[in-house]
């Protein structure tokens, strides 16, 4: 059998030595995967191989024989394993438990108003919750919405930064500061609603986290309208009070929500929705007035500016995505029809991005355009306001941790 697969005219010479090499190999393969593979002497244990055909060669035609079986073997093995880890694969991405369930087998804690299924179960493994986004369950769509707005972002942002030198130009500082807390508001709330379904506690956890986010994001978005976008008139007026009001209510609007999260969650009723919306709609109040102000009082040369038809889009986004965020619809006049798609939160989101989209391209080309107003209206008072972020950032951290810290206290004596 051996001599059938290893031609004697190959092992004595006739072919090149390539050509004899690659069928040496090849026997060896063969010869190793029989039982008896000691008594063929396999360049294990560094035996001179013993096959009938190779015994007249020399000791250092033999000794090549040895390094090519031995390498041979090598690859053998290696391919293989590669084979079986292949062949796992699937296995490994395969969800363990069935992908969805009814909300009668979920802790009410994840209970969405007029969402009956596609909730997933709880307790699985984090490898288990990744998975899921590519999987259909009622959170799908919020997840992929900013999660793909973060990609988009991302892409900009490199753009940008081949034009603009944010580490060298002072003023550049609000334009990197609203692209950073864009990207980090959208990629806290495609991790909370991706993984807030491992337990309660994650789920509260989740959503403070998204709630620092939202917080960062509207510190940003004040920063960049009141630094960019403001006329001297409207500057003049606010000057004294606007950063640091921003800065309160930005923080606020975090510990609000996180408080109504914690003490109403869905069942918030009008003082949890007080708790979590009033802050923050006195921040956007306060936030856009520089926008409003310079689109109500714009000459009608001025009215042409691509960088004003932006921020017209960004408030007509902003509004269409606060009414869904506010009112359950449609999935109120679709009980249990719309727990894949079409939840308002999801059109929220959709908005949202848009929103966010137009005010980046708007403060972009006012970054470029209005740079003589700015100067002279700003000065050096940059690193002033990046200061100011950090310690937003910093207060609206500790609270989200201290209220997680409350959370675990509250679970911990509900098991007891």
């Amino acid at each position: 059998m051996l001599q059938s697969f290893v031609p004697s005219a190959a092992l004595q010479g006739s072919c090149q030595p390539a050509c004899r090499m690659l069928l040496l190999a090849a026997w060896e393969h063969r010869c190793c995967r029989q039982p008896a593979r000691e008594s063929w002497g396999c360049c294990w244990k560094g035996k001179l191989l013993k096959h009938p055909e190779l015994q007249g060669g020399g000791a250092l035609e033999q000794r090549e024989l040895r390094c090519g079986c031995a390498m041979a073997a090598v690859v053998a093995e290696k391919l293989s394993r590669l084979f079986i880890s292949v062949r796992q694969v699937p296995q490994l991405l395969a969800p363990p438990v069935p992908t969805t369930v009814s909300s009668s087998e979920v802790p009410r804690v994840f209970w969405k108003p007029y969402i009956h299924t596609g909730y997933r179960p709880v307790h699985q493994t984090w490898r288990y919750y990744f998975s899921t986004l590519f999987q259909q369950h009622n959170e799908a769509i919020n997840v992929w919405t900013h999660l793909v707005a973060t990609l988009i972002l991302l892409l900009r942002f490199q753009q940008l930064s081949q034009r603009v030198d944010f580490g060298q130009d002072p003023h550049a500082q609000p334009l990197l500061i609203i692209i950073t807390a864009s990207i980090t508001y959208l990629t806290f709330s495609t991790l909370a609603h991706l993984l807030q379904a491992k337990s309660e506690f994650w789920h509260y956890s989740f959503f403070f986290m998204d709630y620092v986010g939202v917080a960062i994001y509207q510190y940003g978005s004040a920063l960049v309208h009141y630094y960019y976008a403001i006329e001297p008139s409207w500057h003049e007026k606010i000057q004294g009070f606007f950063m640091p009001t921003a800065a309160l209510l930005a923080w606020l609007s975090c510990a609000g929500s996180c408080y109504a999260k914690f003490r109403y969650h869905q069942s918030a009723g009008l003082l949890g929705r007080l708790c979590q919306e009033m802050p923050s709609g006195l921040a956007y109040l306060l936030d856009i007035s520089p926008v409003v102000h310079r689109i109500c009082t714009a000459s009608p040369a001025e009215r042409t500016d691509p960088a004003l038809l932006y921020h017209k889009c960004q408030v007509l986004f902003f509004l269409i995505g606060a009414f869904f965020f506010s009112h359950p619809y449609p999935e109120k006049l679709l009980p249990g029809k719309c727990y894949f798609f079409g939840q308002s939160h999801q059109i929220f989101h959709v908005f949202l991005v848009l929103c966010t989209l137009a005010q980046i391209e708007a403060v972009v080309l006012d970054y470029e355009s209005r740079r003589h107003i700015y100067s002279s209206l700003q000065g050096d008072l940059a690193h002033h306001f990046s200061a100011l972020c950090v310690f937003t950032v910093t207060c609206s951290v500790l609270t989200a941790a201290y209220m997680a810290r409350k959370v675990r206290d509250k679970l911990s004596f509900k098991e007891d």
